[in-house]
């Protein structure tokens, strides 16, 4: 439990209303991989404002295809400080990592300082960090996203070094798919689809402290991610 895990528990049995930024890249954008079906993102709407009743609270994703942790930096003031937010969750890395021509290469050290940055700004603005590490990525079928549990790792550190709270889908994701990647929760290499948003919510509402009573929804995505990871 972190002072942050503390702070959010607070807040959630507050009546004050939150605003959260949800960003990241392609994954938390959530285009075409989940072919219709909800991202992880609408599914914490759905157990916030839903089930928990929060119905004041906003929840804000602005994870944009493609982009690595030194755009949103660059981005800062659009992605997440123009909304004034209480909460703000990152999951980056999976194209960070990634030694293709397209991208320049960065170590994970460099990847780790521009974490810590983005933790400081948002702690700057009163908000409280949530730091996700990307899920597991088909190394053999995309080699240039072959370093990616580096990056994973570099998310832990500066998670622990910086005392936020850490959401570990890389690690659930090795874990569902028996040390390799689950194959039923992914769309492609690196990207997952709509059972594996389940997966990602899950593990984000478990972390975060969010068990509404009576759920109906994470039941629901319980049994969807065990039938799928059957698949």
């Amino acid at each position: 439990m972190t002072a942050d895990s503390d702070a959010l528990a607070r807040a959630l049995a507050a009546d004050a209303p939150l605003t959260w930024v949800i960003t990241g890249d392609s994954i938390t954008h959530g285009l075409v991989h989940t072919q219709g079906g909800r991202t992880y993102a609408e599914h914490l709407h759905e157990i916030v404002r839903g089930e928990l009743g929060r119905v004041h609270d906003a929840l804000i994703d602005t994870a944009i295809s493609g982009w690595r942790i030194v755009q949103i930096l660059e981005d800062f003031d659009r992605r997440v400080a123009t909304w004034h937010p209480q909460v703000v969750t990152l999951m980056i890395g999976t194209n960070d990592c990634s030694d293709a021509g397209v991208f320049p290469v960065i170590e994970p050290g460099e990847f780790a300082a521009s974490l810590t940055d983005f933790v400081r700004r948002v702690r700057a603005l009163g908000a409280i960090p949530v730091l996700l590490t990307p899920p597991a990525v088909d190394v053999r079928n995309a080699p240039e996203r072959g370093r990616i549990a580096e990056f994973a790792q570099a998310t832990r550190d500066v998670a622990a070094a910086e005392d936020t709270i850490l959401v570990d889908p890389y690690a659930r994701f090795a874990e569902l798919g028996n040390g390799g990647v689950p194959w039923g929760l992914m769309n492609d290499p690196f990207h997952p689809n709509a059972a594996g948003h389940q997966a990602l919510a899950l593990e984000l509402a478990t972390v975060l402290g969010l068990d509404p009573a009576g759920s109906r929804v994470l039941p629901k995505l319980r049994a969807d991610v065990a039938a799928a990871r059957l698949n």
